[in-house]
């Protein structure tokens, strides 16, 4: 199986890199194709004799040899492996590089093709605008990729089944990585065990008849198996019980998953090298990390041009909710739940009076959802006009690309419950937990959406999760934008 394990890793790992190295190739070319761009006009309008260009070279060509250039420099130097491990240096060096080699194959080419009347000093003036533009570029990139890494968002939790030298050794794999790894604990068969450390601080916090409890009580992103499995009673009970909340599981060598007869209904199930250990891993949710960092950035990337071309918006819609309802704020933060039991607050325009929470122990009795949720079709809490006009085209919604940029939700994905909400689940609905927040996803796009018990609603999150794909996500995108133009909301 080692073999098989390690092709599989070696395929994944090979698209992760390359989609990387692509996203770092275009951001580079993009950035140089503007600093030609920009010195071409400031060549054009400068003073006196400095400014005008020459009409008889196609500055098209020009262009055209100065991306085919840039972009063999950049493949052949190969300076995007570990961009997150670099310094300021390092990337001062890299750009130096690029920009050099690729300037001087570029006048040797304009010699050698006899293209001479390209300006030395607009040459000169490309050359500083690329060397500052990249550099800033890449800057900005390692600066929020060092803070996104730091924060909370990204502290990836791990428990850890066991406490002996095998277990001690994936404390130490993981206090190595360079990932922000945060250990919750461990936890062992027998009671005696509970208590004591195991290494480097990480000490037994129970046994694993305490594992649904401190499962749940905990954000814990994946289960890690470092004791033999068939050391576990029930052990293949444990693992449904992981499986069906939607946490991922690793085991470590050895496995002895055939000899407790263990077949996932719904997680898949493959092999991965961890730190040079090869390791199984059996997750719910999907194992294409490529798709997944193309789904971030398509997010981030969504959220800066959609915030900034709707901030006039933004500004109307706050005045207005100010003109109707002058004593509140415009915004409202809420807390909320997400990623495998994250908290974080949750922003919205807001839409009722300012003591609408107070007032909902008054009208619960008139609660029209099934389920832990709350939902009637004329609120009284609701603002006249714009609250109204809010909530039936989800503008209200808007906001929460604030909570995209801070990395605690996406665009697409199961809308993030109340505490209280999740407080109520059965554990299969807790597996909607086990993939990032969104702000629309299938019951949004439902038809008579408001109609659906809790437990479809529920079920629709969880068809999302297993059925994920980046075309599911656009489409679910385009049929939001119209329920929004639609009004269907409530």
């Amino acid at each position: 199986m080692a073999p098989l394990g390690n092709n599989i890793l070696s395929i994944e790992e090979r698209k992760k890199r390359l989609f990387i190295k692509w996203m770092h190739t275009i951001h580079d070319l993009t950035l140089t194709v503007v600093a030609f761009i920009l010195a071409y006009f400031i060549k054009t309008h400068l003073p006196g004799t400095l400014g005008g260009v020459s009409i008889t070279p196609n500055y098209y060509v020009v262009l055209l040899m100065v991306v085919i250039i840039w972009f063999l420099t950049t493949y052949l130097l190969n300076i995007y492996s570990f961009f997150v491990q670099k310094t300021l240096k390092d990337l001062c060096k890299d750009v130096l590089k690029i920009s050099i080699i690729g300037m001087v194959i570029l006048i040797a080419s304009l010699y050698m093709t006899g293209i001479k009347e390209v300006s030395r000093l607009q040459l000169g003036i490309f050359f500083i605008l690329d060397v500052s533009l990249l550099l800033s570029g890449k800057s900005i990139i390692l600066f929020f990729l060092n803070r996104y890494s730091r924060s909370e968002v990204n502290i990836y939790n791990v428990l850890i089944i066991g406490s002996k030298k095998r277990a001690a050794g994936a404390i130490g794999l993981l206090k190595s990585s360079k990932r922000g790894y945060n250990i919750v604990g461990c936890l062992d068969t027998e009671k005696q065990d509970v208590g004591k450390e195991v290494r480097d601080g990480i000490r037994v916090i129970g046994t694993m008849e305490d594992l649904k409890d401190i499962i749940l009580s905990h954000v814990v992103d994946e289960v890690i198996f470092a004791m033999p499995l068939k050391n576990i009673d029930s052990v293949n009970v444990y693992m449904l019980l992981i499986e069906v909340i939607g946490i991922k599981v690793r085991i470590f060598p050895d496995w002895h998953i055939y000899s407790v007869l263990y077949q996932p209904g719904i997680a898949s199930m493959f092999f991965e090298d961890f730190h040079g250990i090869p390791t199984m891993i059996l997750t719910a949710v999907t194992s294409k990390q490529r798709d997944i960092m193309f789904k971030s950035f398509i997010d981030y990337s969504a959220a800066i041009i959609l915030c900034l071309l709707l901030l006039p918006f933004f500004m109307i819609i706050g005045l207005m909710i100010k003109v109707f309802s002058p004593k509140g704020e415009v915004f409202f933060g809420q807390e909320r739940v997400g990623l495998n039991g994250r908290r974080f607050k949750l922003y919205k325009f807001r839409t009722m009076v300012p003591n609408a929470e107070s007032l909902l122990e008054e009208l619960k009795y008139l609660n029209e959802a099934s389920g832990p949720a709350f939902k009637i079709k004329k609120d009284p809490r609701i603002i006249p006009v714009i609250g109204t006009i809010l909530r039936k085209t989800s503008l209200d919604e808007l906001p929460q690309l604030f909570n995209v940029l801070k990395g605690e939700m996406s665009l697409v994905g199961p809308r993030p419950p109340l505490p209280s909400e999740v407080e109520q689940y059965d554990v299969w609905q807790r597996r909607r937990l086990s993939m990032k927040p969104g702000l629309t996803c299938l019951w949004q796009i439902a038809p008579k959406r408001n109609e659906l018990s809790f437990h479809q609603w529920m079920q629709l999150d969880l068809d999302y999760i297993d059925g994920w794909s980046l075309s599911l996500d656009f489409s679910i995108l385009f049929k939001t934008a119209l329920v929004v133009v639609g009004a269907q909301g409530r």
